[in-house]
């Protein structure tokens, strides 16, 4: 009986967040028809969201980029009308299609095209080198690769018996390779039939300590994971949303999945710039903002006049992750915008874990926040017990969407039906996760135990420190020894002794750094995650 109360709250739950949300609204009747008959057809794929909110609201604005505006009406003919001319370039249900591009209408497009035609789509990051990228694209078996103009040069070293198609020209392209454009113009606006099984999406993870490897997902059997993220993160339904993270990553990918069903206005930019994005959130009104940290400290620097010059009362949310928040950072940003701001932590085999809400930042800055609804997450030592309350271990997560494995095999470890999410935590007194670093970073040095992210957040918060990363390095003597790497302030100043002196007036003597070195900026991915390997 506990087991049917639990399903039965659950479902309420889920039924509730989502009405509150506008997720489910009632509609026109024939409308409401249309909706059912395109969710019957697609399911819960790209392609069924962006067929059901064509129905539910057809005039409404779906895409606002550097081209202009496109509605949700439009936008189903668009997708339609590619699928079927990819299906006549020789893309069939089951192949695989690279995407390389940046975030605009293009990256959407061939996102819900392949959904309609069955093409899985592998994403490729925008900061791939040639060498990195045919490697990836040969590795994964791409049948074709969609890329943006700028990156002609990249892939140029792709095999040519795989098909190539350009998504955004810069001027006139001089590739000779087909024009995304060209193809939705030429293209059937009635699509395709629906592929007896659906496409999955392939997402590489960051690469941050090794080579990225190809992590497969398949469209959600249910609605529950919505209700999770919006029980948290309190998004509306047309609401208009600015998405800064790149689409190719994880988060930003989320909040298109999450902002289609939604009937959300995405507003897209190719590049970020800081002031840019307070721009657009100004000129379209948009209520929540998608981010990676270091965007956020990116904004923070620009000066007085220019958040003076634009009004951003309209902002209701500002989502990051992607990268660990310092809690100085989140506090600043909340400081400055209210207390608006959220933070989510997981990683891309286990979607997410937990939610840091604005209450949360204040209270226990630094904090990934606790579990939504329907995930669990525990922590486990290396004998795979879970450790008490305050202890640090393992991170291990439960949830409606764990990723399906690695296109090259394998998977990261399970204890039961929980997925090592790869990361080390602690839960405070009061249930919020605190990230203390990947399972590997923890250094041992001179017999004591030590993760990094202490000391980073640390530092972080010190007045001459822009950006800081601390990494273990081999030692003859400790063994190990930790090593800072910090970039300061334009104009500020502060020698290694000063930083030394501060971490030791605030933790235990041997989280001291034995090393800091200063450099202009630290080495970062295309999603903002820092590149420890290139630091040690």
């Amino acid at each position: 009986m506990p087991v049917v109360n639990d399903s039965i709250l659950q479902r309420a739950h889920v039924a509730r967040t989502l009405l509150g949300s506008g997720f489910l609204a009632p509609m026109r009747p024939d409308r409401a028809a249309r909706a059912l008959m395109a969710l019957h057809r697609w399911g819960t794929t790209s392609a069924g969201a962006m067929a059901v909110s064509a129905a539910r609201a057809p005039a409404r604005t779906a895409i606002i980029d550097e081209l202009g505006a496109l509605t949700y009406a439009e936008e189903h003919r668009r997708t339609n009308a590619l699928a079927s001319s990819l299906k006549r370039h020789g893309i069939n249900p089951g192949d695989r299609v690279a995407i390389m591009c940046r975030n605009h209408r293009g990256f959407i497009d061939v996102t819900v095209a392949c959904a309609k035609l069955g093409a899985h789509v592998l994403y490729l990051n925008t900061a791939f080198a040639a060498p990195q990228l045919t490697a990836v694209v040969e590795r994964e078996d791409a049948a074709a690769i969609v890329y943006d103009e700028e990156f002609a040069a990249v892939v140029e070293g792709v095999s040519p018996e795989r098909k190539r198609f350009v998504a955004w020209r810069d001027g006139e392209s001089g590739s000779g390779d087909p024009i995304i454009e060209d193809l939705i113009a030429e293209g059937d606006p009635k699509g395709v039939p629906v592929p007896a099984e659906p496409g999955r999406v392939i997402i590489l993870t960051s690469g941050t300590t090794g080579s990225p490897k190809g992590a497969r997902r398949s469209s959600p059997d249910s609605l529950d994971p919505a209700a999770s993220l919006l029980s948290k993160i309190p998004l509306k339904a047309y609401g208009t949303t600015v998405i800064a993270a790149p689409l190719f990553h994880t988060w930003g990918l989320a909040h298109f999945t999450l902002g289609v069903p939604l009937c959300s206005t995405l507003v897209l930019r190719r590049r970020f710039d800081p002031e840019g994005t307070l721009r657009a959130i100004a000129r379209h009104h948009a209520d929540a903002l998608i981010v990676v940290p270091v965007m956020l400290q990116r904004i923070l620097e620009l000066p007085d006049q220019a958040f003076e010059r634009h009004d951003l009362s309209s902002l209701r949310l500002i989502a990051a992750s992607g990268s660990a928040l310092p809690g100085p950072l989140a506090q600043r940003v909340m400081d400055r915008f209210g207390d608006k701001l959220y933070n989510l932590y997981g990683s891309t085999e286990v979607a997410w874990a937990t939610i840091a809400t604005p209450a949360d930042l204040r209270a226990a800055p630094g904090t990934a926040g606790r579990p939504p609804r329907g995930t669990i997450v525990k922590l486990f030592d290396d004998d795979d017990h879970e450790v008490p309350p305050g202890a640090t271990g393992r991170i291990f997560v439960g949830n409606e969407l764990p990723f399906e494995g690695y296109t090259g095999g394998g998977s990261k470890a399970l204890l039961g039906d929980l997925m090592s999410s790869g990361d080390v935590g602690h839960f405070d007194a009061d249930g919020r996760l605190f990230v203390d670093g990947r399972d590997d970073d923890m250094i041992i040095s001179g017999g004591e135990n030590l993760f990094p992210s202490e000391v980073e957040d640390l530092l972080a918060g010190h007045p001459a420190v822009r950006e800081v990363a601390v990494v273990g390095v081999e030692d003859d003597e400790w063994g190990q020894r930790l090593k800072a790497v910090v970039a300061l302030n334009p104009g500020a100043e502060a020698s290694e002794q000063d930083l030394k002196g501060y971490v030791r007036a605030n933790l235990a003597a041997y989280k001291v750094p034995r090393e800091i070195s200063f450099v202009e900026q630290l080495p970062r991915n295309a999603t903002g995650k820092i590149l420890k390997r290139e630091l040690r």
